[in-house]
């Protein structure tokens, strides 16, 4: 039988490679890495993530956006020029690939303020958001998948090898790359649904599934974020968006949110006040616990992170060498990368692991 057909029980497989001192590499690094681990998906999504790829246009915000038909490519564009500057506008370079079915219009934007939006005193960052909150939920057949500033992500329904050759990702350079090979389980496989997940300069690619999808999705809708493309993953993008960057705080404390400890491990911890701590999170954002199996890797434009689930069901590893950390579901699809790897350490329950970029002077 092929290999491909052969169930995994861990699921996708997920790979994360990022430069120490921000140094720009080509995508051929993390496509090595993530095809190493084809076993674990099924054809139905891939997609890469990537941070430094648009140098000339690394002040503006850039839209990535699906279109399923022409005619929202109109509405969607004159909605974009009320809000913003267009300062260039473009189909995103791909090459015709037989093996691929059902591919949407690719569209890429480079967006700027206009001064009455940012006399309004919203932040730029809430102002992209409601944008592409309304795109996603009120234009038909319009989607926003990417929106950051000098990064990109890049998905579809196909093996990586295939996702990866479709949009030419050999020919970008970034400083950190994530990437990630789906097995659907109780979502749809389609273009929009496939992973990286991207809010802002976040992108998100997760290993399991979220059986606490609904009770994230609505405490999220409070803070004016909404799930439109139908995959339990995209929780996990706006969970760390609101944590991190709304409500301050650093990512040790996200996850003792999203992986809190069970209670009776909280009733355990010796320090008192640790453990009051842990209580007050587990009160105020008890609606941000995820529940279910998973194992991520989320980036921005400083850090990579990885995580387990708190009883670790998903598998996670970490490597380095002198000048890459690395992540992925298997060591092999680290090793395969790196001749000169020091280690790698398997990930601890529920415990983030996080790099930074420490940039070159």
């Amino acid at each position: 039988m092929d290999d491909r057909y052969i169930k995994i029980p861990s699921g996708c497989g997920l790979s994360g490679i990022m430069s120490k001192n921000g140094g720009l590499f080509s995508g051929e690094k993390i496509i090595i890495s993530i095809c190493n681990m084809k076993e674990r998906g099924n054809g139905l999504g891939s997609g890469f993530a990537s941070y430094g790829i648009y140098p000339e246009f690394k002040n503006y915000w850039c839209f990535h956006i699906m279109y399923n038909e022409e005619r929202a490519i109109n509405i969607t564009e004159n909605y974009l020029k009320e809000k913003f500057k267009i300062i260039h506008s473009e189909p995103i370079p791909t090459k015709k690939l037989n093996t691929l079915s059902f591919i949407p219009l690719l569209y890429r934007y480079f967006l700027d303020f206009k001064e009455e939006f940012i006399e309004n005193g919203i932040s730029e960052e809430d102002f992209i958001i409601k944008v592409v909150m309304f795109i996603n939920r009120n234009i038909e057949n319009s989607f926003v998948f990417s929106s950051g500033k000098n990064m990109g992500i890049f998905k579809g329904v196909g093996e990586p090898d295939e996702i990866a050759e479709f949009y030419r990702i050999y020919d970008y350079k970034g400083y950190i790359w994530v990437s990630h090979n789906r097995f659907p389980t109780n979502t749809v496989g389609w273009w929009g649904g496939a992973h990286p997940f991207g809010i802002l300069d976040w992108s998100v690619v997760h290993n399991g599934e979220i059986s606490s999808y609904g009770i994230n999705r609505r405490y999220l809708e409070n803070f004016g974020y909404f799930c439109t493309l139908f995959t339990d993953t995209e929780v996990i993008t706006y969970l760390f968006d609101l944590l991190h960057r709304k409500h301050g705080h650093n990512f040790e404390i996200i996850g003792n949110i999203l992986a809190s400890p069970f209670w009776f491990q909280i009733e355990r911890v010796e320090d008192e006040d640790y453990r009051k701590f842990l209580k007050i999170l587990r009160i105020i954002y008890g609606p941000c616990l995820i529940n279910g199996p998973f194992s991520i890797i989320v980036a921005n434009s400083e850090y990579m992170i990885g995580m387990t689930d708190r009883i670790k069901l998903r598998p996670l590893v970490y490597g380095e060498d002198e000048e890459f950390y690395y992540i992925s579901s298997e060591e092999a699809a680290i090793r395969i990368v790196s001749k000169e790897i020091k280690k790698t350490i398997n990930a601890e329950a529920g415990k983030p692991v996080i790099f930074k970029v420490k940039w070159q002077k």
